[in-house]
């Protein structure tokens, strides 16, 4: 049976003693490590193989967007989930830009947390479409040379690379791109491949971030759970 190695990072030890049960309800889930700021994360990461990091965002000595920042540069890097409540928002998507995965909030259900961590796990990303694009659009006009860089990224897009970049921010998977649009997956899974490596973006949450950023993302019926 494979196991996906996890280590926590939260200054709470409450908060981390409540997830340590939530994941050992899944018996492909260990908790392998723990650390109480970013700083000692990145102290146990080096000794510590890991397929996840659940990190806090407001610590001290180092918070978790700069470990994320400083992590995403190791040769061999976990996925990051980074834990939030809505009043850290602007700190959310620093992460994100950083590098993070996803995000989760911790009042998410203890099922959804664990889906969460199987899907970054798997390599794709975690994150509520309409709370992200409400999270960007609430500091986008502070920030107008990062909006001016996502549309210069996004404008070395195709027509339908555009399209699936899109998708993207409305939080469809593959497959349903794939359906959406009249592609298959494998075409779908090459255009993201494309879009990536056009605008730079580590993963499909970072293209969402440049769609939102653009305020040009198409209105659409999203759901507020991680999406593959």
């Amino acid at each position: 049976m494979d196991v996906t190695r996890i280590v926590l990072v939260d200054d709470d030890a409450m908060v981390r003693a409540g997830l340590r049960m939530v994941l050992s309800a899944d018996p492909t889930l260990r908790v392998v490590a723990e650390a109480t700021n970013g700083r000692q994360a990145l102290e146990v990461l080096r000794d510590t193989d890991a397929d996840v990091v659940l990190m806090d965002l407001q610590m001290p000595v180092l918070d978790g967007v700069a470990a994320t920042r400083e992590l995403r540069t190791h040769r061999r890097t976990p996925a990051v989930l980074v834990l939030t409540t809505f009043d850290v928002d602007t700190y959310v998507v620093e992460a994100l830009r950083a590098g993070a995965s996803g995000y989760v909030l911790k009042d998410t259900p203890p099922e959804e947390i664990i889906r969460a961590v199987h899907v970054a796990a798997a390599g794709d990303s975690v994150f509520s479409a309409t709370v992200t694009e409400r999270i960007v659009a609430r500091i986008s006009s502070r920030d107008d040379a990062t909006t001016a860089d996502a549309r210069r990224r996004l404008a070395r897009l195709t027509e339908r690379e555009r399209e699936v970049a899109d998708a993207i921010a409305a939080g469809s998977s593959n497959a349903t791109i794939a359906s959406d649009l009249r592609m298959s997956e494998a075409t779908v899974k090459s255009h993201v491949s494309r879009i990536l490596t056009k605008t730079g973006a580590e993963n499909r949450v970072q293209v969402a971030l440049l769609v939102y950023q653009t305020g040009t993302e198409k209105d659409s019926e999203i759901t507020d759970h991680p999406r593959r």
